[in-house]
């Protein structure tokens, strides 16, 4: 059980259904992290456009290093 709210893929509209179309053609499956997100699709939209300019500035390796030694730092494992 969650603690927050979401909304499943099933039951998602409009914007979130969109987002949601495009982890399933990313991913094969909606993240738990976009699911997080679900009562605010917008906030989801700008937190992948954020993402997208700064990866648009690194190659792949780079920003993956970055990314493990980032959740290394902050003891994520997820």
């Amino acid at each position: 059980m969650a603690f927050i709210e979401t909304i499943p893929p099933e039951k998602a509209t409009g914007l979130l259904a969109e987002l949601y179309d495009q982890d399933l053609r990313k991913h094969g499956f909606v993240p738990n992290y976009s699911q997080a997100w679900s009562l605010r699709p917008e906030v989801l939209e700008a937190w992948r456009r954020l993402l997208a300019a700064i990866r648009s500035k690194m190659d792949a390796r780079r920003y993956e290093l970055a990314t493990i030694i980032a959740a290394a730092r902050l003891r994520c494992t997820y």
